[in-house]
């Protein structure tokens, strides 16, 4: 008998699946190690880390980019005096700590501004070397560290200038909450900033200056480890075909002090595109670390959950050898047993009557091949139809049936009832506390974008010149290619008419006071208009402004592990969101509406915080709110950055358990169909049929020949069945010659 054909295959292999799955849901499902901290929150502090080192590398890069920007225009332009540069350039933007222009051949300061900025780094490697006028970090004489911006000032007529600007590594200013603190780092673990720290400096018991000394120590311990981590390639870092952060990420374990372990997630710096060359910052070789030190997880109230996984294993063994042995006694016993006594009968063996099995298909072609041997022994064997059919007809469909049912006992329970959650689920709270700060970084990074618009129109309306609108439409053309954030650049006069513009169709602008320079307009169409302004010196009254893509905004938005976030106005109506939204449309959830509201509200004044459980039903939902803060324009637009996910989005051990009980199940039933449709195919139907023809050749229809179809015991139990025929056949051929043989003999006497 062939090894890989009949009944023996499909048993085989439901024993071995059933084994398999045992084990599977043994491991997955049963006693698993303690973990000192979840792994939902450090999932969340490599997230974290991520946010900061997006938000670090867009800070860095949109200052270099700035200041190249401002000093082009500026040689664009008619020579001005150094100390007209600078001031135009603190007026357009906030950002640097110090600005400086030197003059190139004596190296004499010409003009500055703000913070003293040392120059015994500047030399003539700086300036003529493979790296010339790339940023670079300096350390200060109190310590601190800057990074130092560099464009060249060039006019003809008049000697070379360098306008230098200074910026500190600082991380993004949100709130961190109670010891949470972030560092950057450099390639060599060294921390160049740090925030979080101060926050528990005036903190005077014993114990908490000791858990600061402690954090402290770890954040030092944890940055030099992060830093060796990042040394990796971005794509050797991850699992093949992982996708992500595009640089190198990850988290940190800690050691234990006092109850709590020290949590980290580390990023490096990376551009945006990890084919991009233009970003600054993606080559400095910073790392941004985001420690948290977390209450130790207890695994003891797990244990009783965990014994499922080994109560499940056992059950499914019970239950699969109960199946095969129904499957052994139904179908392979009685099928094996038609092949021996078809191979006897065939050979010629008549003595013995047919062992004919007690029902299904099985006693139909037993029943057959039993008034075949009467007949291949003369015995004219013929039964009476109802003899014959009589308590055969249930079939090998009924023990299909069974094992299926005995299988499903074990799958339905474990996919659909055992560890299910419900809405008591609990949630570590730093989960809750890591939305709302990760979304307060995601705000803060939209005001500094819309602050970033506003300013790079104040430096664009400088080009602008009278009232030249030929002129004034190449500049808007070339800022516009510049500024990818734009879709459209337009000037208008004190009356809101266009003179001039670039990009998309302009939107209505009126100027007058009380009227915010950055505003939100296109109230019942399709795309809110997010617009903002610049005076322009020449023609009084005229503004330069730029309506700001919808699709910039969006892509701020879109973080891993955070979920769906939007951008609302002071009605709580929509204006940005990280997937499809429609403009203006409410919050889908009325929870949302009032956390936004009570985001709003002063500190103390409202019962709810910026982060809180939406629990309806059995589902459990995180979602925190954050308003805009700081300075700018855009701080006084009202808007509010609202994120929510599901809770079962997170390594959460229950619900980690109940996705592992539902693919638990469904294996299960993989298995049932794959091997009970394959016993159907190649063993039930073939065997119908072979019942069928057994008894249509029994009944004495020798012309139709018996083909078997496959190469197992049915096919056996046909090659017999065929063989019978001819040896029927051959019989009724010598009696039909023995009867003419005989009427002849009689008529010639």
């Amino acid at each position: 008998m062939p090894l890989l054909g009949g009944i023996r295959p499909p048993i085989a292999l439901l024993c071995l699946l059933i084994l398999a799955l045992a084990g599977l849901t043994a491991k997955v499902l049963g006693p698993r190690p303690d973990e000192a901290v979840p792994r939902a929150v450090l999932s969340s502090q490599q997230h974290f880390a991520e946010d900061g080192a997006i938000a670090l590398r867009a800070s860095i890069d949109e200052r270099v980019t700035d200041l190249q920007r401002t000093a082009a225009a500026v040689n664009a332009g008619k020579p001005q005096e150094p100390e007209d540069i600078l001031s135009d350039l603190g007026r357009a933007y906030q950002k640097w700590t110090g600005t400086t222009v030197i003059d190139l051949e004596d190296g004499k300061v010409l003009a500055a501004r703000g913070e003293h900025i040392p120059l015994a780094w500047l030399d003539k490697d700086v300036l003529t070397g493979k790296q010339a006028l790339t940023p670079r970090m300096v350390r200060l004489e109190t310590g601190d560290v800057r990074l130092m911006t560099m464009a060249v000032l060039d006019w003809k007529d008049r000697p070379q200038q360098l306008l230098i600007a200074s910026n500190s590594l600082t991380v993004p200013q949100i709130t961190l909450g109670p010891f949470r603190t972030m560092a950057v780092a450099t390639r060599e673990g060294e921390i160049l900033a740090t925030a979080g720290f101060e926050q528990s400096e005036a903190l005077n018991s014993d114990t908490q200056r000791d858990e600061l000394n402690f954090l402290q120590k770890q954040m030092s311990r944890l940055a030099d480890q992060a830093a060796e981590r990042t040394e990796q390639h971005p794509v050797s870092a991850r699992e093949p075909g992982a996708r992500g952060y595009p640089g190198v990420s990850g988290s940190l374990l800690g050691d234990r002090y006092n109850g709590r372990v020290a949590t980290a997630g580390y990023a490096s710096l990376a551009a945006s595109d990890p084919e991009e060359k233009d970003s600054v910052a993606a080559g400095l070789g910073l790392t941004v670390v985001a420690m948290l030190p977390v209450v130790q997880q207890q695994g003891a109230a797990e244990s009783g959950r965990e014994l499922y996984g080994l109560i499940a294993a056992g059950a499914l063994v019970g239950l699969g050898l109960l199946a095969a042995a129904v499957l052994w006694a139904a179908v392979q016993r009685p099928l094996l047993r038609l092949f021996l006594e078809s191979r006897r009968l065939a050979r010629g063996d008549l003595t013995r009557p047919v062992a004919v099995p007690r029902w299904g298909e099985a006693a139909r072609v037993g029943t057959a091949l039993e008034r075949l041997r009467t007949q291949l022994n003369g015995m004219g064997g013929e039964q009476p139809p109802a003899a014959r059919v009589r308590g055969l007809r249930l079939g090998v469909r009924a023990p299909l049936g069974i094992t299926a049912v005995l299988l499903l006992l074990w799958c339905v329970p474990v996919g659909l009832l055992v560890n299910r959650t419900d809405g008591s689920v609990s949630v570590p709270a730093t989960i809750v506390n890591d939305q709302r700060d990760r979304t307060d970084l995601i705000g803060d990074r939209v005001r500094r974008a819309l602050n970033e618009a506003q300013a790079d129109l104040v430096s664009t309306s400088r080009l602008i010149e009278g009232k030249d609108a030929a002129a004034t439409e190449t500049v808007l053309k070339d800022a516009l290619r510049k500024h990818t954030r734009y879709q459209a650049l337009y000037v208008t006069d004190a009356g809101g008419a266009v003179l001039a513009r670039a990009g998309g169709d302009p939107h209505s602008w009126k100027d007058g006071k009380g009227l915010p320079l950055v505003r939100v307009s296109g109230q019942g169409g399709k795309k809110p208009v997010i617009q903002a302004g610049a005076p322009v010196a020449e023609p009084k009254g005229a503004t330069l402004v730029g309506e700001v893509r919808v699709e910039f905004l969006n892509s701020l938005l879109k973080r891993p592990g955070l979920g769906e976030v939007r951008v609302v106005g002071p009605d709580a109506k929509t204006v940005a969101g990280s997937a499809g939204f429609l403009a203006f449309e409410k919050l889908p959830h009325s929870s949302l509406t009032d956390l936004v509201r009570a985001g709003r509200l002063p500190v103390g004044a409202g019962p709810m915080e910026n982060g809180l459980l939406i629990r309806d039903g059995g589902a459990v939902t995180v979602a925190a709110a954050a308003p805009f803060s700081g300075g700018g324009v855009a701080a006084d637009l009202g808007w509010t950055v609202v994120s929510w996910q599901k809770a079962n989005h997170f390594e959460i051990a229950a619900y980690e358990r109940e996705d592992r009980s539902v693919l638990a199940g469904m294996l299960g039933l993989a298995a049932i169909v794959v091997c009970l449709g394959w016993i159907h195919l190649v063993v039930a139907r073939p065997l119908r049929a072979l019942a069928a023809g057994a008894e249509k050749l029994a009944d004495g229809d020798l012309k139709t020949v018996q083909y078997p179809r496959y190469q197992d015991e049915v096919g056996a139990v046909v090659r017999s069945l065929e063989l019978i025929r001819q040896q029927l056949q051959a019989q009724r051929q010598s009696q039909a010659r023995r009867a003419a043989d005989t009427r002849t003999g009689v008529g010639g006497r």
